[in-house]
């Protein structure tokens, strides 16, 4: 099989931490986020992967190549006109069933048993609660009836999670094409979902596949309960020094990092050459080179090579005082 990876968004949503780097690159829990994407695709039978870039891939197609061995090829999409327009800038190079993996989230799925499948293809999807912020899958007799992107009224609570298996791969591609010479757009994009309808409705069976683990990464609180979730179970990981402080698990700091007369954790990932000094730091994500000093953070996020500096203050408080911070 082959793997598309679109990855050409601008990331609006985790800004700053965009401006100078895209959001698959956004580091958490010891890694950037497409890391850990890639990692569950370890092991798939994957000819080749096909990376779907745009601002500041060159960044991506650095980081693809300097870490993981895969066959990768790296398509351009200039204008950011939907996810079917992104993975049709690829179809010359489609000539086999096909996986489609977007990185705003990290799933856990077995993903294994795909070649085997009876069908023309999967749709992976989750149970949610408030459908209406998502694409979901209207769902009869264990077949994917009908994909509806953010409905206003719930018509299902299966919201489709990003992970698509695509083994009838001629008919996706003539899907693609149909899409976009008949300019059918949803809220002005070009949706994956309606290519994938125009299959259904040319008779293609897809098949809805339930996973348990789907956490997103668009935004900062996200990123934080992402993060969160991947430190889970761990205990403590830090490649670098550390003096006079104490670690609370769980906490990944990687190499070349510092951590002096501080508190660090629990949930706190430090990356590469970040100091921290003097400081309480819990539930947080340290950029790397980054460096912070005499700071108490919580839910905090600190970019790549940021500064981070507070003075501490001297009190003489009397009873029954109150000193608060809004």
């Amino acid at each position: 099989m082959k793997a598309v990876i679109p990855l050409a968004g601008l990331g609006t949503r985790l800004r700053p931490h965009t401006l100078s780097r895209p959001k698959p690159l956004v580091f958490v829990a010891g890694k950037p986020v497409l890391g850990h994407v890639l990692d569950r695709l370890a092991g798939l039978p994957i000819d080749e992967m096909i990376f779907i870039t745009g601002y500041l891939g060159e960044q991506i197609e650095a980081y693809v190549r300097e870490t993981y061995p895969y066959k990768a090829r790296f398509v351009e999409q200039r204008e950011l006109k939907g996810q079917a327009h992104a993975i049709h800038l690829a179809r010359e190079f489609i000539d086999q069933p096909l996986l489609i993996v977007f990185v705003d989230t990290i799933f856990e799925a077995d993903l294994s048993h795909l070649e085997s499948l009876d069908c023309d293809g999967a749709i992976f999807v989750k149970e949610v609660k408030d459908p209406r912020r998502f694409g979901v899958a209207v769902v009869e007799d264990g077949r994917v009836a009908r994909l509806v992107e953010k409905p206003r009224t719930p018509v299902s609570n299966l919201a489709v999670v990003g992970v698509y298996y695509l083994r009838d791969w001629k008919l996706f591609v003539d899907c693609l094409d149909e899409l976009l010479e008949r300019d059918i757009k949803t809220q002005g994009e070009y949706y994956l979902a309606d290519a994938l309808q125009l299959m259904i409705d040319r008779g293609a069976k897809l098949s809805a596949f339930p996973i348990d683990v789907w956490e997103d990464t668009g935004t900062p609180e996200a990123l934080l309960e992402t993060n969160r979730y991947l430190l889970r179970g761990r205990s403590v990981d830090v490649d670098g020094e550390t003096q006079d402080s104490m670690i609370i698990p769980p906490v990944i700091a990687a190499a070349g990092c510092k951590i002096v007369n501080s508190i660090v954790g629990p949930n706190v990932s430090i990356a590469a050459g970040a100091i921290v000094l003097n400081s309480i730091i819990r539930d947080s994500i340290v950029g790397e080179g980054a460096q912070v000093s005499g700071a108490v953070l919580a839910d905090s996020i600190i970019g790549n090579n940021a500064l981070i500096e507070w003075s501490p203050r001297r009190l003489n408080v009397s009873d029954y005082s109150q000193i608060e911070q809004g």
